[in-house]
């Protein structure tokens, strides 16, 4: 019987299910929505049930979609945003949230209030702290850990386990308490490699030696590789709530954009003979991004996450930097724009969304995706509304706009969006520079997440960075690379890497262009720095005063 593996990636606001072929052919796609609670402070909380819910209502959709029965699964997959899960000794969700709602259980990456916290872990500065560019982020789960230690020591107390949110996935799946070693290494400060472990000085250093007291039974005793086949499958209730089958092997998680990674960089390519995952930067944007670099050996890189052990491609290290705010930073800049409501009143006129309303007038106008730069020579862009992740590592980072007028009609909006999506690329090309300045190299950058379907964010970003660009064949990568992990759990390759060989292949590729483009990047990336430094500087003027 033909065999299908289904991948289930859960974003910041959606979760989608997406089932393969054995080839790595998407077969269907659904997606359902999950509630998310913002609130003041840099607050962000989601439910962990709210959660299961929709990856459920996501993976019924799809396997109706697809028309194929229940036993033809041969595995499944999870990903998930390396959000905070805290449940009771019971396994019931526990509050995070001072609204006291007990189904508000987690505490989702993007949110920031464990900042004093990561400055606490940051002042001790304990070796471990060295696999993690230096500076832990208040977006990691030790912050956040003890933040709820510090204030809300009730829930802390009462916890009966601490998830990573894929990894909480895979347990509600099989009931399995393993954890993967890309979550705990990437986000806990496990070290995978040389046996190091979990380190009881570093948690007593930082004020969270419960954990060595209880043996670390709340965060993890056993770490597995991602793909490991977890328990004896899926539960009969997590087969019942997903329509699948009793026994369904599922395999253990990856963070989203790890996954995006996976099905990515490994890909075929024509053009080339082996391939060197080495060479290849995987570049995953979604409503934030992450910038992944695949090294033999450990490089180390201020500012920079890592290097993790084995955090994405087997046996191999891993750089990750990052962009706190991608997709989010486009879409507030543009509903920011007096222009917003005009616009997207005629982009649905037209059927299509705003962003792509947008690029089709740009290119238009500009004469190709390359030229569209030209529209943006006077608006420029910091679009760092949460902080900077890499390669500063400067959570309190905040955006700065220059150039703007007071027109009001669609072209001065997509002139912010041109200005936007540049800001971005600089972002990246600063954590490409700061990679090769510590020995990590590559010629090509895989790119992938909703992003980069556009032909004008892959150009810009190109023509920034001078690597070509190329895309994943397949139009959902994030969704193969956890599909790649049910089909390893479930025996159809022996390995991730045999896996992304046989599943995955290179598709279009955009290349950098003319010089005359290039220096035009170049001049604005000067003003760009600029903005940084306006922006570090009116913090340090208004430091220390009231209402801060």
């Amino acid at each position: 019987m033909p065999r299908a593996y289904i991948g289930v990636d859960v974003g910041t606001t959606s979760t989608r299910a997406g089932v393969f072929d054995v080839a790595g052919t998407l077969l269907a796609i659904a997606r359902h929505p999950i509630r998310i609670w913002p609130e003041a402070g840099d607050i962000v909380e989601q439910s962990s049930q709210d959660i299961w819910d929709a990856c459920t209502a996501s993976v019924r959709a799809a396997m109706a979609e697809a028309a194929i029965a229940p036993d033809s699964v041969g595995g499944i997959g999870f990903d998930a945003t390396c959000s905070l899960v805290v449940l009771d000794r019971q396994g019931e969700p526990l509050t995070i949230s001072a609204s006291g709602d007990r189904q508000r259980n987690v505490i989702v990456w993007m949110d920031h209030r464990a900042t004093a916290e990561a400055r606490l872990i940051n002042e001790t500065g304990d070796a471990v702290l060295r696999y993690v560019g230096g500076s832990i982020s208040p977006e990691m789960e030790m912050p956040k850990l003890l933040w709820l230690k510090r204030h809300m020591r009730t829930s802390f107390d009462a916890a009966g386990h601490f998830f990573d949110l894929a990894d909480y996935l895979t347990w509600r799946a099989t009931g399995s308490l393993q954890r993967s070693t890309c979550t705990v290494t990437c986000k806990w400060n496990y070290l995978a490699h040389d046996g190091g472990g979990w380190s009881a000085p570093f948690f007593k250093r930082i004020g969270l030696s419960d954990f060595v007291n209880e043996k670390y039974a709340r965060i993890g005793t056993e770490i597995v590789a991602p793909g490991t086949r977890l328990g004896a499958g899926l539960t009969g209730t997590a087969a019942a709530d997903l329509g699948l089958s009793p026994g369904t092997p599922v395999g253990a998680s990856l963070i989203d954009a790890h996954a995006g990674g996976i099905g990515a960089i490994g890909g075929r390519d024509e053009s080339e003979g082996a391939t060197d995952v080495c060479d290849r930067l995987a570049y995953i944007m979604g409503t934030s991004a992450c910038i992944m670099a695949t090294t033999k050996e450990p490089c180390f890189v201020p500012g920079v996450w890592g290097p993790y052990y084995s955090g994405m491609v087997p046996n191999f290290w891993l750089n990750e930097g990052g962009q706190s705010a991608a997709g989010a930073a486009i879409d507030h800049l543009l509903k920011s724009h007096p222009g917003h409501a005009e616009a997207s009143v005629a982009a649905r006129s037209e059927g299509l969304d705003l962003i792509e309303f947008l690029e089709r007038r740009i290119i238009a106008r500009a004469g190709g995706a390359s030229r569209a730069v030209l529209l943006a020579r006077n608006v420029h862009v910091l679009p760092e509304f949460i902080g900077n992740r890499s390669p500063y590592a400067d959570p309190d980072t905040r955006a700065v706009i220059a150039g703007l007028d007071l027109d009001t009609d669609i072209a001065s909006m997509e002139r912010l969006f041109v200005a936007g999506l540049c800001g971005l690329a600089y972002g990246l090309a600063e954590v490409i520079e700061a990679f090769a300045a510590h020995g990590v190299h590559s010629s090509i950058m895989i790119m992938g997440g909703g992003a980069s379907r556009s032909p004008l964010v892959r150009q810009i970003m190109a023509d920034t960075t001078g690597l070509t660009v190329a895309l994943p064949q397949t139009r959902e990568p994030v969704l193969l690379g956890a599909a790649m992990l049910g089909a390893v759990a479930g025996g159809a390759y022996a390995s991730i890497g045999e896996t992304m060989a046989k599943m995955s292949a290179l598709g279009q590729k955009s290349e950098p262009t003319t010089p005359d483009i290039a220096a035009f990047h170049a001049r604005k990336r000067e003003v760009y720095k600029l903005l940084r430094e306006v922006d570090r500087g009116s913090r340090a003027a208004m430091r220390g005063m009231a209402g801060g």
